[in-house]
């Protein structure tokens, strides 16, 4: 009941201070508005890259392995001549991988352009066409709207048949159904057979919305496959119980042996996975956390500074009221948690209305740039907690030397 009573009267008091000292105390709790707007901004975006990344890292999956041309983190001290003059990964090695790997589930062989889409009147700039050979299905996870997958035999012909991103379809087929229409792309006609269920942007930008997936056998036709700038690649995907470094190891000697490469002789392939971006991400967004605990640890310490000026003043200000309660037997801890209280209070405002800003903010960036930006509970939680730690801190000094007048020379005061 103490603690009620006290936490009750602390309310009344700064609830007091804030009206009788409007701009003093607003100035004084804008320094806690920012720095917990800076900091939980800074980790609301974060939080929300970090579940972008992990969601688009399952859309992938973290046991595909990918044969390319370059690495995607470079070793120390490499020439990149070295890099530049290896050959890209051809439909024929695939073919050759997906023979004599023991522990591959699935070999897919990729390659894509950025192309115009039409039909009829209706056209779309700059849509992904993704030229992939059978098994792309098992690989990667994805639902169809509408129609169906492409079929093995028109896989092994090369049928000019797509299936087009939601996105795309919605573009070319707003008034309706898609399946069973020609679309035009480079000139030459290609059946819908099937639409991707919407996925929502990607942060590796493999979301199927934008994509136009076709036979790689067809694609020949929109593109040369064994040119560099199509970015042609090779995905294996591990076998259940077969672990990343497994697969690597078996692949390393695959490719050499297809490329037939000495035994002294570097590799002239590079096998990629999901960790390395993961890894390098991860490091980006610890230095953005600690950006954004560097910009707002300023200005909450001029926030709490002006917590403290408030304080001493309201001290100031109360002195006889302190004599009174002490006169009436009022003990010293009762004196400084009622202060101490009244620092919190104030802090707890504060943090709040930098909450608030950022909640109304992540809500207008979600509707604005279609992002998946949410303030989560646990940042919530931090920002509160952040305050509460800010108002003791900077409540603590002045609550102590109010709880030690002499009753006498305070109601004389």
């Amino acid at each position: 009941m103490l603690f009620i009573r006290l936490f009750k009267e602390s309310i009344l008091m700064a609830v007091n201070a804030l009206v009788v000292n409007k701009l003093r105390t607003t100035l004084s709790l804008l320094g806690i508005t920012i720095g917990i707007l800076a900091i939980i901004s800074v980790f609301t975006v974060v939080d929300s890259m970090e579940r972008n990344v992990k969601n688009s890292v399952q859309s992938l999956g973290d046991n595909v392995i990918y044969i390319q041309k370059w690495p995607w983190t470079f070793g120390p001290g490499y020439p990149w001549w070295k890099y530049f003059m290896r050959p890209v990964p051809t439909v024929k090695e695939m073919e050759d991988v997906r023979k004599r790997s023991q522990t591959a589930e699935s070999v897919v062989f990729m390659v894509s352009r950025n192309s115009t889409v039409e039909y009829q009147s209706s056209s779309l700039e700059n849509v992904s066409v993704v030229g992939v050979s059978e098994g792309y299905d098992r690989l990667k996870d994805f639902g169809l709207e509408q129609g169906r997958y492409i079929t093995p035999f028109e896989f092994a012909g090369g049928k000019n048949v797509a299936v087009i991103g939601y996105t795309v379809a919605a573009g070319l087929f707003p008034n309706g159904r898609a399946i069973g229409k020609e679309i035009k792309i480079k000139g030459r006609k290609v059946k819908v057979i099937g639409v991707f269920t919407k996925e929502g942007d990607s942060m590796f930008g493999n979301s199927s919305d934008t994509q136009v997936v076709l036979p790689v056998e067809y694609s020949r036709n929109l593109m040369d496959i064994r040119k560099e700038r199509f970015n042609p690649f090779i995905m294996v995907e591990a076998r259940e119980g077969v672990s990343n470094q497994q697969l690597m190891d078996e692949l390393t000697g695959i490719m050499r042996s297809i490329r037939r490469l000495p035994p002294r002789a570097d590799d002239n392939f590079a096998l990629n996975e999901i960790s390395l971006l993961s890894a390098n991400l991860e490091s980006l967004f610890g230095i953005m956390d600690i950006g954004g605990w560097f910009i707002g640890i300023f200005a909450i310490l001029v926030g709490g500074f002006g917590i403290a000026n408030i304080m001493f003043v309201s001290v100031k200000e109360r002195t006889n009221i302190i004599g009174i309660q002490k006169a009436l037997g009022a003990k010293n801890y009762f004196i400084l948690l009622q202060f101490l209280f009244e620092a919190v209070f104030l802090c707890i405002i504060g943090g709040s209305a930098g909450l608030i800003i950022v909640y109304v903010g992540s809500i207008a960036a979600s509707y604005q740039f279609e992002m998946d930006l949410a303030l989560t509970i646990a940042n919530i939680l931090m920002g509160l907690a952040i305050s509460v730690g800010i108002g003791l801190i900077a409540g603590i000094i002045p609550a102590w030397i109010a709880s030690r007048l002499n009753p006498v020379d305070a109601i004389r005061s």
